[in-house]
């Protein structure tokens, strides 16, 4: 008889804690805007800045030394000058090496007796981009003919745009930031104003005072998520290929699994700098190799393992199979057992050491 009295116990004093946490939350606007417009704001900047648009043209220099007949570099510079894709300038010797070392141009041209030589460097792909460029196109100038005919087709429908790589890897992000930030700071400012130390005099479990903070969270989510997806559905078109039940579930895992591991990061922080650190610590490697901005996969193949770990990579890999190649649950299993994984764990440590005080 009194189990089910425990657990109705229980249940209310979740219940009235979210209530208590989702009030602190609607109250600052400061949460709300980091909540819900930010991820917008962030989507809407990147999404310019990264946008489909024809390619920049590539910017390159052709050299007139004294040593050789200027004929040849008048009709490099003519036959370049006609390309839509190339930017062609004429720069002496000295200007020339100037604007290589400063990347100003990314290849200088440099016409000799027997043909022509560039000058570049190798490491950077702008650099191989123009000189593959511009020799294909001096090499037809002077009337190279293909021993085989070729054609090109431009990629442009939905799914195979950057935008479209981008988009989850957005969606990933402001789940990780959301989650870290408004969890474990939130957590962390109550510990500075001594609100955990009252909260402690009452009969309250610690399990139940945390997972009101993932209830609220778990709410807050079914709001965050439609409006992003809607708006870069409508200015960058941006379409979900698989399930919309699936890709919710997999955001809502992901969502609770960084609350969780702010939950942790905050269970012993003395005040608000102190887990501005940890959150700095724990989210910036991920920033970078977890395939927001770009894939993974062209980090090194020995530390490939280490990444498929992280969670925001299992995050942002599921959504990507679901948004962009319409996978279903079996296919994201494995990354959303490690999202899981995550969660379940982070959790367990937070019980255990988290302090009131």
């Amino acid at each position: 008889m009194n189990e089910p009295s425990n657990v109705r116990v229980r249940l209310a004093a979740i219940r009235q804690l979210s209530l208590m946490r989702l009030r602190l939350f609607l109250r600052e606007p400061g949460a709300v805007f980091w909540t819900f417009g930010f991820p917008l704001v962030l989507s809407l900047v990147l999404g310019i800045a990264f946008r489909n648009r024809p390619a920049e043209p590539v910017v390159v220099a052709v050299e007139a030394p004294s040593e050789v007949p200027l004929a040849r570099a008048e009709r490099a510079y003519a036959i370049l000058a006609t390309a839509q894709d190339v930017d062609v300038k004429r720069l002496a010797p000295v200007d020339a090496a100037a604007a290589l070392r400063t990347g100003k141009v990314s290849v200088v041209i440099v016409p000799t007796v027997a043909g022509y030589t560039y000058r570049f460097d190798p490491t950077r792909p702008e650099s191989r981009l123009a000189r593959a460029v511009t020799d294909d196109l001096l090499q037809r100038g002077e009337g190279r003919v293909d021993p085989v005919a070729s054609a090109s087709r431009v990629v442009t429908e939905p799914g195979a745009r950057y935008i479209d790589f981008l988009v989850p890897g957005l969606i990933g992000l402001g789940l990780m930031s959301t989650g870290l930030w408004g969890i474990a700071f939130s957590l962390a400012e109550m510990r500075t104003k001594k609100l955990l130390k009252r909260l402690m005099a009452t009969p309250m479990r610690r399990s139940d005072f945390l997972l009101s903070f993932l209830v609220v969270r778990a709410f807050t989510l079914l709001f965050e998520l439609p409006p992003l997806l809607v708006f870069t559905r409508f200015v960058f078109d941006v379409r979900i290929q698989g399930s919309i039940a699936l890709l919710v579930a997999v955001a809502m895992l992901g969502g609770l699994t960084f609350a969780v591991i702010g939950l942790l990061l905050a269970s012993r922080a003395e005040n608000p700098q102190v887990v501005s650190g940890f959150i700095n610590a724990v989210s910036f490697p991920m920033y970078l190799c977890s395939g927001v901005f770009f894939s993974s996969s062209r980090f090194p193949e020995p530390i490939q393992p280490l990444l498929r770990l992280l969670p925001l990579t299992a995050l942002n890999d599921a959504l990507r199979a679901v948004m962009i190649d319409g996978a279903s649950l079996a296919m994201v299993a494995r990354p959303m057992l490690v999202c899981a994984g995550w969660g379940g764990v982070a959790f367990v440590l937070a019980l255990r050491l988290f302090k009131w005080r």
